[in-house]
């Protein structure tokens, strides 16, 4: 119709380009809305994720992971886990702050003449998160930019490291070179550690923070459960040596065990006659308010070998120093073996045996990776269930339910402020998805009156010839439903063309310290384009229905006078 030859034909023609115009822009305008708040809601859930999994389950009455207490690993606990149909994958965590220190610069200056030099090391506080062999290296390894990811399945404990470009770049690290990270719980700890690889998420606020190192490393530096050793005492008591309990870790209260059942004394004097191996247990417990201890760690055993040789039977009489210490004979270099020789010909023959320590039996908690982000708040409450029903039995023998032993939060709850700000984009989204419609609609609605009131003749026509104002209407809203389609395609042009542009060219960046990202993220999927074009074209016919009820209104007698 509004290729007529008629004098309407120049009104209608810039009117109805500007309706299909409007459509054009306003498919496309949603088009990349939706792209680019679904991919940036999509891009930083997935990143956050990655750094701290879907949902952790700490120690019940705990709500940080960071500096928690923590909880026994426990296998029959984790198959549990593993069985619900939602759950992905779970593997254990700990956590440990530190300060990381870059190696020494050397900065030259000249000085009136003079060379001098100034020595310079930069240090950042990070948080180092303890990887097991179970972990899931994925997301890492996408993000990987240089070097290679840890190795932490050896059976003995790994020194290397993963930290981000952002560190790197901070501290002047590179792949291979050793750095020096110093921890503080009883007393100042330092470690030397060794770059594998550098990442870079894109995620500022966490790669600024966060390290991965064996989580073995951690949980020694947490000083969970507790390591028992047995040391021979440097002075005598009365020709009698001092053997001695020497732990570390627990909560301090340690109770020991030499042969006899627990008690209080950590060491006792010791002059023998013959060959003994001298075994030690050892736990720290907790006072209950009934005066009733209660263990808290898992204990842990050491052993000291001792050999008398000579004359047995005389005083142990040792020789000593100009301090009054013991002399040693150290028979291997890290003096866990040595002898001691008395005088008149006796000599004993000494050999440490430490324990393993109970550390590697305690976790900060476990990470689970669900199937479905969607699903994400019912799993949750599905675990939560669990816990109310399930019962174990803990390190004393005793039953307790789950929900007493274990608390489990979603990513959600933890970096709350990030997901509440996603969340809200939502609305931007609703509002932009409402305003363009409108526009497209009203747009629509002023072209559809425009070919109704220049075919004014062609409507008074039809119905001088018997045809009803709906039919007329029918035609009016097949020619609008063209048009529609017109700028629908147009939209579609252009709204995917700026993804496809944006996605391999990165033509709009981002500043990561604002919006955690490096570059705007798209993310179109097929559904999301026929929703928008279907939902388009329904939406603005059946708004148009309204104003092509002016049809009605139409006198054939007058429209056919009309000119």
């Amino acid at each position: 119709m509004q290729k007529g030859k008629d004098e309407g034909k120049k009104i209608s023609r810039p009117i109805v380009r500007i309706s299909v115009i409007s459509i054009a822009i306003s498919l496309a305008v949603n088009l990349i809305t939706i792209a680019v708040v679904t991919g940036f809601q999509e891009e930083v859930r997935d990143k956050v994720a990655g750094f701290g999994s879907h949902a952790q389950i700490l120690k019940a009455g705990e709500y940080s992971t960071f500096e928690g207490e923590p909880i026994v690993k426990d296998p029959e606990f984790e198959q549990l886990i593993l069985n619900l149909p939602e759950v992905k994958s779970i593997q254990s965590f700990a956590y440990k702050p530190a300060l990381l220190q870059s190696k020494l610069d050397t900065i030259w200056y000249n000085i009136n003449g003079i060379d001098t030099f100034q020595l310079e090391q930069e240090i950042q506080g990070v948080v180092v998160k303890g990887a097991g062999a179970e972990f899931d290296w994925s997301f890492f390894k996408e993000n990987l930019v240089e070097g290679k990811i840890p190795d932490f399945t050896a059976e003995n404990k790994s020194n290397e490291i993963l930290i981000s470009d952002k560190i790197a770049q901070n501290l002047n690290l590179k792949v291979n070179e050793k750095t020096r990270a110093f921890f503080v719980e009883n007393n100042a700890v330092k470690k030397l550690f060794t770059v594998a690889g550098i990442f870079n998420s894109g995620l500022e606020e966490f790669d600024k923070e966060i390290i991965l190192a064996d989580i073995r490393q951690v949980q020694d530096l947490n000083d969970w459960g507790v390591q028992a050793k047995i040391r021979v005492a440097d002075t005598m008591m009365a020709d009698q040596l001092l053997i001695y309990a020497d732990v570390n870790g627990g909560n301090g209260n340690y109770k020991y065990d030499w042969g006899r059942g627990y008690e209080k004394n950590y060491g006792f004097t010791y002059c023998d006659v013959k060959d003994t191996v001298i075994r030690l247990i050892v736990s720290d417990y907790w006072m209950e308010l009934s005066q009733r201890e209660e263990d808290s760690s898992i204990p842990d055993t050491a052993y000291l070998k001792i050999q008398v040789k000579g004359n047995k039977n005389i005083p142990c009489e040792a020789n000593v120093d100009m301090f009054g210490e013991i002399e040693k004979e150290y028979l291997n270099e890290d003096g866990t073996q040595f002898a001691i020789h008395f005088k008149h010909g006796k000599s004993m023959y000494f050999e440490y045996i430490d324990g393993k320590g109970s550390s590697e039996n305690y976790i900060g908690g476990y990470e689970i990776s669900v199937k479905e982000w969607d699903q994400l708040s019912t799993i949750v409450d599905n675990i939560k269930d669990m816990l109310i029903t399930q019962e174990t039995v803990d390190v004393n023998g005793q039953s307790q339910m789950l929900l007493n032993k274990y608390n489990i939060r979603s990513i959600k709850q933890d970096r709350e402020e990030i997901f509440l700000w996603l969340d809200f984009l939502d609305l931007n989204v609703y509002i932009i998805l409402i305003l363009m419609l409108l526009i497209g609609i009203i747009n629509m609605g002023s072209g559809l009156l425009v070919l109704i009131i220049t075919k004014t003749n062609f409507i008074g026509l039809f119905k001088a010839l018997g045809s009803s104002n709906w039919n007329i209407r029918k035609v009016f809203l097949y020619q609008v439903s063209f048009l529609i389609i017109r700028g629908l395609f147009f939209g579609n042009l252009v709204g995917i063309g700026f993804c496809v542009l944006q996605e391999y060219f990165t033509i709009i960046p981002l500043d990561a310290n604002i919006y955690y990202l490096n570059a705007v993220p798209v993310n179109l999927s097929l559904w999301h384009i026929l929703a928008l074009n279907v939902g388009t074209l329904l939406v603005c016919v059946i708004a148009l229905i309204i104003p092509s009820y002016v049809i009605t209104k139409i006198s054939p007698v007058k429209a056919m006078k009309l000119k």
